[in-house]
């Protein structure tokens, strides 16, 4: 199992419950603010991805040998460990603790997400000249819409939508009290950990990367040549690292704009952190092909 189907399996079953925690309290004072399934749900372009890469109906990847390697003869336990985190948190009488969970989630995949889904394209042979136009068959789960339209968000677009979800918790921090406030920002470090644990369960880096023959089906699917090509060579940042680091700007994110230890400027330098994490990981992998 590579990291790309690990991920897209085991992240489906978290974003599935993530959400569906935030449909049963959408109306809480807390939670409200930053709600709009139309714009961040990822659990249906997740399970259209998965459908794609493995060729079978969107109804049926379940029975496919990946998804039941995963839950078989149970789940992982760090992925069962996270799913009875947030149930418990959608059980609770104050589920506010339930945005830090989106947050980490949907900032993951609206900064740094576009840097792996740009590695796993690479890495698969997606990169054709229907994605390019803008199907992004295999790697939907990284495409937003805009804010104000059905139209998918370039990056200037996505950052205005982390700024929208910025504001929203503004709003979500002035309904609680600050006791509420630390039990939520706690709640983050334990989402990073609960996420890091996902990591480890997914393989270790060197026997995560796709193989020659992986990559000949999928771009065979693409519609290209039927003759096997020479695989590029593998980006040396393996996208488990990625994705680790990922999760730890998200955080740090988070603990600023919940916390609002350091004001605006803490914020901006977060940012530009980002920005550079980006940058680096698209170039190594682009160099390294």
């Amino acid at each position: 199992m590579t990291f790309a189907d690990a991920e897209l399996v085991i992240v489906t079953v978290v974003c599935s419950t993530i959400e569906r925690g935030l449909d049963r309290h959408s109306t809480y004072p807390t939670l409200e603010p930053t709600y709009n399934p139309t714009l961040l749900a990822r659990a249906s372009t997740l399970s259209a991805d998965i459908a794609y890469l493995l060729e079978v109906p969107e109804d049926q990847w379940k029975a496919h040998p990946i998804h039941k390697e995963l839950v078989t003869p149970r789940l992982p336990q760090a992925l069962e460990t996270y799913l009875s985190r947030l149930q418990a948190l959608a059980d609770s009488p104050d589920p506010s603790p339930l945005l830090a969970h989106s947050y980490v989630r949907y900032l993951g995949d609206l900064s740094g997400g576009q840097s792996i889904k740009r590695i796993i394209a690479k890495a698969y042979g997606l990169e054709s000249e229907d994605n390019k136009a803008g199907s992004d068959l295999g790697v939907s789960f990284y495409v937003f819409k805009q804010l104000t339209s059905a139209n998918s968000a370039s990056i200037g677009e996505m950052k205005k939508i982390k700024d929208w979800f910025r504001d929203g918790m503004n709003v979500a921090g002035e309904r609680c009290e600050d006791e509420a406030k630390l039990t939520i920002v706690e709640e983050a470090s334990n989402a990073f950990r609960l996420n890091m644990g996902i990591f480890n369960t997914i393989r270790t880096p060197e026997e995560t990367k796709p193989t020659t023959k992986e990559r000949s089906q999928v771009s065979k699917r693409r519609g290209e040549s039927g003759t096997e090509q020479e695989p590029p060579r593998e980006a040396s940042w393996p996208l488990s690292s990625v994705a680790a680091v990922i999760a730890a700007v998200c955080l740090g994110h988070f603990v600023l704009v919940v916390g609002g230890f350091t004001g605006d400027n803490g914020y901006q330098k977060l940012l530009y952190v980002e920005r550079w994490l980006s940058e680096t990981f698209l170039k190594t992998a682009t160099d390294a092909n």
